[in-house]
């Protein structure tokens, strides 16, 4: 049998390093980052005949925590923060279980060429933002039959 690595090991009050990996960024606290676990807020992508639209779970934000922005051109980012609430403190209270991510997040897109990024609209409703990128009309190239000699 195998012995037990002792941050595997529950008996043993050390932390695993590995259980809030997030990629591409490490979030637990011994690797530092401004960023936190928060930075995996899930984003679906959908594009319709007349948009791109993308929809992101932000449970318990405000809309002034976050913020939608297109850089360089054609990137979208949606980013925010949740701070840590502010608790009343007793000397009775125990924390069990703290699980709630807080901290920044940070979202980037590159749209594609069609994208008007002019009109982008953003709207929030029971934690899900939700972008919406209108397309502009593709122009279907002129296909001209050869007729083939010989």
């Amino acid at each position: 049998m195998w012995p037990i690595p002792q941050f595997l090991n529950r008996r043993y009050n050390v932390p695993d390093p590995f259980s809030e990996l997030d990629m591409p960024q490490f979030s637990h606290s011994i690797f530092p980052s401004k960023t936190s676990s928060f930075t995996a807020a899930k984003v679906d992508w959908r594009e319709t005949q007349n948009a791109h639209v993308f929809k992101a779970d932000v449970p318990g934000l405000k809309k002034e925590e976050v913020k939608v922005e297109i850089e360089e051109g054609r990137v979208l980012q949606i980013s925010g923060e949740r701070s840590q609430e502010q608790e009343e403190k007793s000397d009775t209270d125990t924390w069990h279980q703290v699980e709630r991510s807080r901290g920044r997040f940070s979202r980037r897109f590159t749209l594609p060429e069609n994208a008007k990024v002019e009109e982008v609209k953003a709207a929030m409703e029971n934690g899900v933002l939700t972008v919406t990128v209108p397309k502009e009309e593709v122009k279907k190239p002129d296909v001209r039959a050869i007729q083939i000699s010989g």
